[in-house]
C-alpha cells in the first residue's frame, strides 16, 4: 500500500511538472545555501589553523606601538633596534629571536621583474615562521653581521623571475644591488587573508637597513619561546625587558605590542564561526519560506483535485488513505528539493573553496541535517493540506466541477 502511494504520488508530481519544479526551488536553494555557507565556514575555520600552524608553535609577535590604533591616529613610538633583538636574546624563555624589517621593491633578472616584499631579517626567521628551504641554504652567521648581498627566494617570485630554471647561484638586481640567490623557499600558499606567503625576498637585516631603508630600525620581531614555556610567562618577561629598555616607568603605558599567535588564531576563527552561523542562519530562512511553498502549492493541489477525492472516498478509500496520499506527495516534493540541494550546495561549496583557495571539508552531520530537515519541513507543510483533503464530504467533492 506504501509503494502505490508513492507511486501515485510520483504521477501526481510528474504530471504538473512546472507546478512541482517550482514548490522544491524554495527547498533546493535554502538546503545548498546551508550546505555552502557551512562547508566554506569549516574550510575557512581550517585553513586559519593551518595557516597559524605554518607560522611556527609557541610564537610571539612584537611590534612597536599600540595594539589598537584609533582611525586617523599617527604613532610615533621608537622602533626596536638589533641590540633590543640581543637583549632579548638573552632571556631563559626564548629559544630564538628574528628581527624583521620589511620594503616593498622591483627584483629584476634579466627581461623579467617582479614586485615583491623585501624582509630584511636573519636565518632564525626560516625556524621561528616555520619556513622550509626547498633547496640551496640560509644566511651564514658571516653574512648576517657583514650585511652580504645574498638573498633566499619565496616561490612565487622564483617563478616569475624564472620559471622552471634553477635560480641558485644566480644574480638578481634589487635597486642597485646585485643579489646572489642561495637558497629557496617551500611553497606555503596563500595566507588567512588570502595574501601570497611565497611572494617575498628574504635578505640579511644589515643588508636591507644599511642599502635599501637607510636606517637601523627593526620594525618587528617574531620569537620563539622554550618548549614548555607558556605564553603569558613568556610575554611578561618580553614585556618586563622592553619596558626597561624603551625607559617606560611603572603605570605609564607601554609603546609597544607582543602578540601570542595562538590569540589570533582563536579570534579569526570565532570571527569565521560567527559570520558562518549568521550566513547559515539567512539560508535557513529559504527553507522555511521553501516550506511555505510547499503548503501553498498542495492546497492548491487539493483545491484542483477536489473530484478526484471525492471519488477515492466514494470507492472505499479511507480519510486516511487519502491523508497519506497527500502527506507522501509533500514529503517527496521535499526530499527531492533536498537531494538536489545537497547536490548543488557541496557542488557551490568545492567551487568556492578552489576560487578562495581554501580546504575543502564537508560536514556529513551538517548535510544529513538539513536532509532531514528538507524532509520534516515536507511533513510539517504538508499535513495542513493533506488533512483539508482527507476530510471533504464525498457527496460535496464529486458535486464541485
Amino acid at each position: 500500500m506504501l509503494w502505490e502511494t508513492i507511486r501515485l504520488a510520483f504521477i501526481a508530481i510528474v504530471r504538473n511538472k512546472l507546478r512541482s519544479f517550482l514548490t522544491v526551488l524554495g527547498v533546493v536553494i535554502g538546503v545548498a545555501a546551508v550546505i555552502a555557507m557551512v562547508t566554506v565556514g569549516q574550510g575557512s575555520s581550517a585553513q586559519v589553523s593551518a595557516n597559524v600552524a605554518s607560522l611556527g608553535t609557541n610564537v610571539l609577535i612584537v611590534r612597536p606601538g599600540k595594539r589598537m590604533m584609533g582611525p586617523g591616529t599617527r604613532d610615533t613610538s621608537p622602533a626596536f633596534t638589533l641590540r633590543d633583538v640581543e637583549a632579548l636574546q638573552e632571556l631563559p624563555v626564548i629559544r630564538s629571536v628574528a628581527p624583521n624589517t620589511s620594503s616593498g621593491q622591483t627584483v629584476i633578472y634579466g627581461n623579467a621583474n617582479a614586485t615583491t616584499s623585501i624582509t630584511g631579517t636573519t636565518s632564525d626567521y626560516l625556524t621561528v615562521a616555520n619556513w622550509v628551504l626547498d633547496s640551496g641554504r640560509a644566511f651564514t652567521m658571516a653574512e648576517e653581521r657583514q650585511g652580504a648581498a645574498v638573498c633566499v627566494l619565496g616561490d612565487t617570485v622564483r617563478q616569475k623571475l624564472f620559471g622552471a630554471a634553477d635560480p641558485l647561484g644566480r644574480t638578481v638586481r634589487i635597486r642597485s644591488i646585485s643579489c646572489e640567490v642561495v637558497g629557496l623557499l617551500q611553497a606555503k600558499g596563500a595566507g588567512s587573508f588570502g595574501q601570497d606567503q611565497d611572494d617575498l625576498v628574504l635578505m640579511p637585516i644589515r643588508t636591507v637597513q644599511r642599502r635599501l631603508a637607510g636606517d637601523q630600525d627593526v620594525s618587528g620581531m617574531s620569537i620563539a619561546l622554550q618548549e614548555g614555556v607558556s605564553a603569558t610567562r613568556g610575554i611578561r618577561e618580553i614585556s618586563a625587558l622592553l619596558r626597561e629598555r624603551r625607559r617606560i616607568g611603572p603605570g605609564d603605558e607601554e609603546n609597544f605590542s607582543v602578540t601570542d599567535m595562538k590569540e589570533i588564531a582563536s579570534m579569526l576563527t570565532s570571527i569565521n564561526t560567527v559570520l558562518a552561523g549568521l550566513l547559515s542562519s539567512v539560508a535557513a530562512v529559504s527553507l522555511l519560506v521553501g516550506g511555505i511553498g510547499i503548503m501553498n502549492i498542495m492546497l492548491v493541489s487539493v483545491t484542483e483535485r477536489t473530484r478526484e477525492i471525492g471519488i477515492r472516498l466514494a470507492v472505499g478509500a479511507t480519510a486516511g488513505q487519502v491523508l497519506t496520499q497527500f502527506l507522501v506527495e509533500a514529503v517527496v516534493l521535499s526530499v527531492l528539493g533536498g537531494m538536489i540541494g545537497i547536490a548543488a550546495g557541496l557542488g557551490l561549496a568545492f567551487a568556492a573553496s578552489r576560487y578562495m583557495l581554501i580546504p575543502f571539508t564537508p560536514d556529513p552531520l551538517v548535510v544529513l541535517l538539513a536532509f532531514g530537515f528538507s524532509a520534516l519541513v515536507g511533513v510539517i507543510f504538508g499535513y495542513f493540506p493533506a488533512r483539508r483533503a482527507a476530510r471533504l464530504d464525498p457527496i460535496e467533492a464529486l458535486r464541485h466541477q
